[in-house]
């Protein structure tokens, strides 16, 4: 259960657009295990709803998917009867409300924030929302984050929004592979623009062509057209983990009875 213009009366005086309070819209109880269920929560999850009304996706999160929930709220009345409904509901113990400004709030504990906010609000948030912890899932009802765009959307009566936030991997990154019958020596250029890459490379010095680049939170896979043995092309089929300046994952040369797979390491050289 959501503020519809994230239950936030302090936060209205930044946006001069917005010239009334919109009135306090429930998110219907469909569309509230939706947005759970896309954002795949699980019971090591902390959820933490922005503008949580009466505490209904807090309390579900924790009633359903035995997770953590967090509610983030600025109305007296409606912080009171969030924590009598989790009382009721028998998980007093797994969720918090905290009367605070959504603005002012530490997102950092969340694995997964939830919001049903005005587009305007959306905006104001995305910088702190890219900002947060690689893999993080952010999960909106009805409305998007601009050209940031949706990881995964469904319908289900109201439109659902998923955002995983994407590592930071744009720039050069070098790799030894050692991959018979010579090691080679991969380097790695890329682009990023949100989840979004854009990506080349060389081969032992030579241009090689990336394909299927994607990521998603800390989670990165590409491959590359291995063209060392000019009558023999082969696919290299990386898949890794982004850390900081360091990609850890493996590598996969060939497909079927042919393949072999190794470890391999990369560092960021600049970006």
């Amino acid at each position: 259960m959501l503020w519809f213009a994230a239950a936030c009366a302090p936060a209205w005086a930044q946006f001069p657009d917005i010239t009334l309070k919109p009135p306090y819209v429930p998110t219907p109880q469909v569309t509230v295990d939706e947005m759970l269920r896309l954002a795949e929560v699980t019971d090591r999850d902390v959820v933490m709803d922005l503008g949580s009304g009466d505490g209904r996706l807090a309390i579900t999160a924790a009633v359903k998917f035995g997770a953590r929930g967090i509610g983030i709220e600025l109305d007296d009345t409606l912080l009171i009867q969030s924590e009598e409904n989790a009382r009721q509901a028998g998980v007093a113990d797994r969720v918090t409300f905290l009367e605070q400004d959504l603005f002012r709030a530490d997102l950092s504990r969340a694995t997964v924030i939830t919001m049903y906010l005005l587009p305007a609000v959306n905006m104001k948030l995305r910088p702190a929302l890219l900002a947060l912890r690689p893999g993080t899932r952010i999960v909106s009802h009805d409305f998007d984050l601009g050209d940031w765009r949706a990881d995964r959307r469904t319908t289900i009566r109201k439109n659902t929004f998923l955002w995983i936030v994407p590592a930071k991997v744009a720039g050069r990154w070098r790799a030894r592979l050692p991959l018979p019958p010579i090691e080679r020596l991969l380097e790695l250029d890329l682009v990023q623009r949100y989840q979004e890459l854009s990506a080349t490379a060389r081969l032992n010095g030579v241009p090689a062509q990336v394909w299927e680049a994607k990521l998603s939170g800390e989670r990165l896979s590409f491959v590359v057209v291995d063209t060392t043995d000019r009558d023999n092309h082969t696919s290299l089929y990386f898949t890794g983990r982004v850390t900081g300046d360091a990609i850890e994952g493996e590598v996969t040369r060939g497909v079927g009875a042919t393949r072999a797979t190794v470890r391999f390491s990369a560092r960021r050289l600049g970006s």
